[in-house]
């Protein structure tokens, strides 16, 4: 089964570079690479050309760019890889072995963030336990799931926010995810510069109004002009 990553990026360029060389001894294992980026302003599809077997420009929109990656590749299994989260270099095989045995259709990682706090690894020990005893999975886990499995579910949901909670809910119906003790290391760059409460609470009450069934869109409008201040991890 051939493994896909997909890449949503827009204005990374400062990072893509490091993000693609991570994933270089993957793709040297015949791992396919789909960069799909939303027209970013600062040359980050250039950039990744070179480390990517595919660059795809779309329009803004982390679910909508995951959905044209996702049509594009010509994997059995899919990831979806954020552009500041780094897999584990067995990535492929920890995959292939859960996948194989035909019991799971989907999953994520574990993670931990990297950065300075060590509140971190509280934070991340919590996410990896909320997980489990949810099934439900974030973005920042590198959440992975078989193509047919995917498409059957519809892909994401075209929102500006909550398209992996809204796609682990539909993919918990055919069956409980696939929840790897390897650890992918994703950047906490975002909770110091917004502040580590201030971030916890401000994800915390997007996803209480979401549940409550305040709209997505609602949700990021509310939150769009204070994005340099409170928006959450890997909000675009």
């Amino acid at each position: 089964m051939r493994l896909s990553i997909v890449i949503p990026t827009w204005n990374e360029a400062d990072h893509i570079e490091g993000a693609l060389a991570a994933l270089q001894s993957l793709r040297r294992n015949g791992v396919e690479i789909i960069v799909v980026d939303a027209d970013s302003a600062d040359g980050t599809a250039g950039l990744a050309g070179p480390l990517a077997d595919r660059v795809i420009i779309t329009a803004r929109g982390r679910a909508h760019q995951m959905n044209a990656g996702a049509a594009a590749a010509h994997g059995a299994l899919l990831i979806f890889l954020h552009a500041d989260t780094r897999l584990p270099a067995d990535a492929d095989r920890a995959v292939h072995t859960v996948m194989q045995s035909g019991q799971r259709v989907w999953g994520r990682f574990d993670v931990r963030i990297a950065g300075r706090l060590r509140l971190f690894r509280v934070v991340a020990a919590s996410i990896n336990l909320r997980s489990r005893l949810t099934g439900i999975a974030t973005g920042d886990q590198a959440m992975f799931v078989r193509r047919e499995a995917f498409f059957a579910v519809g892909g994401f949901p075209d929102l500006p926010l909550m398209e992996d909670i809204v796609l682990s809910a539909r993919l918990k119906r055919l069956g409980p995810p696939a929840c790897l003790r390897e650890r992918v290391v994703t950047s906490g760059r975002r909770w110091e510069q917004h502040g580590l409460w201030r971030t916890i609470l401000m994800m915390w009450w997007l996803r209480l109004q979401f549940f409550f069934g305040r709209s997505a869109v609602a949700l990021a409008q509310h939150y769009e002009g204070k994005e340099h201040t409170c928006a959450p991890p890997g909000a675009k």
